[in-house]
């Protein structure tokens, strides 16, 4: 189990305290891509078009971190 299988687990187990940094090394690691120009939000891109804006402050609600998680979890499947 590599270091964002890993990662990815701990966010959806306690979706608490994560930084976006984190969230873009897992989504590197699954295919997602994101944008994030010096706005106030980073915006995940799934190669089928899904978008997941998340609001780059520290730390990220949890509901964000849910979303990203269920994303990553809907790349996975396909």
């Amino acid at each position: 189990m590599n270091t964002s299988t890993k990662m990815l687990n701990a966010m959806a187990a306690n979706p608490r305290d994560w930084q976006i940094v984190q969230l873009q090394t897992v989504a590197r690691q699954y295919g997602i891509s994101w944008r994030h120009d010096g706005s106030s939000h980073c915006i995940f891109i799934t190669e089928d078009g899904h978008t997941l804006p998340v609001p780059a402050h520290r730390p990220i609600k949890p509901i964000y971190v849910k979303k990203f998680v269920a994303l990553v979890k809907e790349v996975q499947r396909v």
